[in-house]
């Protein structure tokens, strides 16, 4: 099969693209619009969680229970003035949650919204960190009731404390929190406008087979399948091109670390080839040129709902993330996410890349067969 046709199809499509200055505005600046803002109202992108706390007295326990909240490093914290001042903080989002530690720091005070997925994942770190303030002072306790001194139980505690810290503990959580700021709405828009995008140039592959391009194009010596991968291809490059873009500006822009490589890139890749499939099943499916629009991108923005693309995935619920799984912008946040971490390569994200290049395969199948029968019968 000679290449001269589907590149010349190619270049003629993406011509067609360059033109459509309302597309290229939702592919070249609403991507980092959207990470801006999104970005800066979810978070700074360190991960790190804003806690307030308020602590007036100086005993050993408030001591202790602040030195251990400032070590996690999950949570920013904070002092705060007054109790009245953290739960305005709280309501107003500006913090997660909020620690109220009285001069009897055995009842504590926790100022936190329920209903807000950063509040209970900052909820469940002053969990563990009260937790393990509590167990030093059962373990000192049971010390000195066991006939040590004081000294000698905080000693005891101490030289405990060092030799549980040099257990090694190997493998993942599967409770790891996501990432915040930046660092989640990049991959998220990056999913996000791939597909919409890609969903949204369906209408150029409605108005060729509305115009006829498309029949015309085989009274030439040309083969089906040039036409095929002609229009595939160019549908692709376009998906491609929105998902490098959104990668390399926010890298450079917004510091976003998207980690290996390889891993990324075999992302990209696969679900280029899934939104390429989704554009080209529509397009065929599709009347009117004014029915991709209408279409494909609410249906990408339910998806990316779905996937986690527009809020973080905490606040959603595990039905709705389990839903999610149907589709596959959750897999390509899965992915994205994982290879985000340190120490994470291609092979980490090897189960999210089989299911998305399972339903890219299914898509494009699919709408090649449809694409086959409708679009060239005629011919």
């Amino acid at each position: 099969m000679s290449p001269r046709p589907v590149l010349a199809l190619v270049a003629a499509n993406l011509r067609r693209h360059t033109r459509d200055r309302v597309g290229l505005f939702f592919m070249v600046i609403m991507p980092f619009v959207s990470i801006a803002f999104v970005g800066m109202a979810i978070g700074n992108g360190t991960g790190r969680l804003p806690v307030g706390v308020v602590a007036h007295g100086s005993d050993p326990v408030t001591a202790a229970l602040l030195a251990e909240l400032d070590r996690r490093p999950d949570l920013e914290v904070t002092r705060v003035e007054s109790a009245a001042d953290l739960r305005s903080g709280v309501r107003s989002g500006a913090l997660a949650a909020g620690l109220v530690v009285p001069d009897d720091p055995a009842r504590l005070r926790l100022v936190v919204t329920e209903v807000n997925g950063s509040g209970m994942a900052a909820r469940s770190a002053i969990d563990v960190a009260v937790g393990r303030v509590a167990a030093v002072e059962e373990a000192t306790r049971a010390a000195v009731t066991a006939g040590a001194t004081p000294a000698q139980a905080a000693a005891y505690v101490r030289q405990a404390q060092a030799e549980s810290g040099r257990v090694a503990v190997t493998g993942g959580s599967a409770g790891a929190a996501d990432p915040r700021g930046f660092a989640y709405t990049a991959p998220a828009n990056l999913l996000l406008f791939t597909f919409i995008n890609s969903m949204a140039v369906a209408s150029a592959l409605v108005e060729s087979r509305r115009l006829g391009m498309l029949q015309r194009a085989l009274t030439a010596p040309v083969r089906r399948a040039s036409v095929l991968l002609g229009e595939a291809l160019s549908r692709f490059l376009v998906a491609l091109a929105q998902a490098v873009l959104v990668v390399v500006v926010s890298a450079l822009a917004f510091g976003v670390t998207w980690g290996d490589p390889l891993g990324v890139a075999a992302v990209v890749v696969v679900f280029s080839l899934v939104a390429t499939g989704a554009a080209l099943l529509v397009g065929t499916l599709l009347n009117a040129p004014d029915q991709a629009p209408a279409v494909g991108p609410p249906l990408g923005v339910v998806l990316g709902m779905l996937g986690g693309c527009l809020w973080p995935r905490e606040s959603s619920g595990e039905v709705i993330n389990t839903i999610g799984h149907l589709f596959p912008h959750a897999w390509g946040m899965d992915a994205l996410l994982t290879l985000a971490q340190p120490g994470k390569g291609l092979t980490a994200v090897l189960p999210q890349l089989a299911v998305l290049a399972g339903m890219a395969a299914l898509l494009l199948g699919a709408a090649l067969a449809l694409f086959r029968r409708r679009a060239l019968s005629a011919a």
